[in-house]
């Protein structure tokens, strides 16, 4: 493994940040820390970085210890690029001298073409005599990331490195970027609160709750099977409907009997929550099951239905827009679902 955080502890002032906390990343792998601010992704990030100390635990890098209670490597051993939210380039460098700004061990000619080489591969080799201010923010990053892959870091940081851009760029440029990483070989770790930017950029993304990880998994995993309510809640749009375990692995609904993947040790009839997405209830006219639209969002190519069931429960579906339906009418629906995920 390139990297293995193992049960590190962080505290300010007695206050826990980051609680026994362990992930493991491979060579050329992408992961993401992903949370809501004050969760502890971004003193992660400062911890492997060596810009402060551990309280408990084990960092590696390629199997070599670079920090623990008693040690800490300096920062500028470590072989580790940063990438900030801010860009942080030199306004007084055009975009050439600020990408070969870590190569100072190359001879001129040699920093020169390393440099060039990984404007090219960002796109702006065009742009190497210019200066920051010349560029949009989108550019500017691209540039630091640049920067940050000159000297050939063994692993890259990235901490919110698009949250002062609009939403299009961002996703946009999120994907650019792991293309980058990806042409690279680069092993990275990126930090954020948008799970748009996780999805797009990341192998595997931990969800941080308190200062812990409370799933590491793919985005699919965490979208189709979260690991419990947090994790449910946090990672898409969903609703928890009120369900009765009717037998093994099955539950019943309010639209039917469903296979479930029940919590371990979960008895018949005990209640329980299933997680609904918006893509797994499906309009449909010739469905003999009947919902009430209470609210809708028309987000172009669709629109969301808060539904409300004969219950009295309501659910979300996704629908596309040339379905306009008044609020008030009850449209038929049916459920297109490979796994039902419950909670107690």
């Amino acid at each position: 493994m390139l990297l293995e955080l193992d049960r590190i502890t962080q505290a300010y002032d007695h206050n826990i940040v980051v609680d026994d906390l362990s992930i493991q990343l491979a060579k050329g792998q992408i992961g993401c820390l992903l949370g809501p601010s004050g969760c502890g992704k971004t003193t992660v990030l400062r911890l492997i970085a060596g810009f402060e100390k551990l309280l408990q635990g084990e960092i590696r890098l390629n199997g070599v210890v670079v920090a623990n209670p008693g040690f800490s490597l300096p920062t500028e051993k470590r072989r580790i690029g940063m990438v900030f939210q801010d860009y942080a380039l030199f306004p007084h460098l055009n975009v050439l001298e600020n990408t070969a700004f870590g190569l100072h061990q190359l001879e001129k000619k040699a920093r020169r073409a390393r440099a060039m080489s990984l404007l090219d591969v960002v796109g702006l080799a065009d742009a190497a005599g210019k200066y920051p201010h010349e560029l949009s923010g989108g550019q500017q990053q691209r540039v630091a990331v640049a920067r940050a892959l000159a000297p050939t870091p063994d692993l890259l940081l990235l901490d919110e490195p698009f949250s002062n851009l609009d939403t299009d760029l961002r996703e946009r440029l999120s994907r650019e970027i792991r293309d980058v990483l990806k042409s690279q070989n680069a092993t990275a770790i990126i930090v954020t609160h948008d799970q748009h930017e996780a999805f797009a950029m990341a192998d595997e993304i931990g969800v941080m709750q308190n200062g812990s990880i409370q799933q590491w998994d793919s985005a699919y995993n965490l979208y189709h099977r979260p690991g419990n309510r947090f994790v449910a809640d946090f990672v898409g749009k969903g609703v928890l409907l009120a369900a009765r375990v009717s037998a093994a692995n099955e539950v019943t609904t309010d639209l039917g009997i469903m296979k479930c993947i029940l919590p371990p040790g979960t008895g018949i009839d005990e209640k329980v929550d299933i997680l609904l997405r918006p893509d797994d209830i499906v309009h449909d006219d010739n469905s003999p099951l009947q919902a009430e639209i209470v609210s809708k969002a028309f987000q172009g190519a669709e629109i969301l239905y808060t539904l409300r069931l004969a219950s009295g429960q309501q659910a979300l579906s996704l629908v596309p827009s040339h379905h306009n339906h008044a609020i008030g009418e009850k449209i038929g629906i049916r459920l297109e679902i490979d796994h039902v995920v419950a909670f107690r």
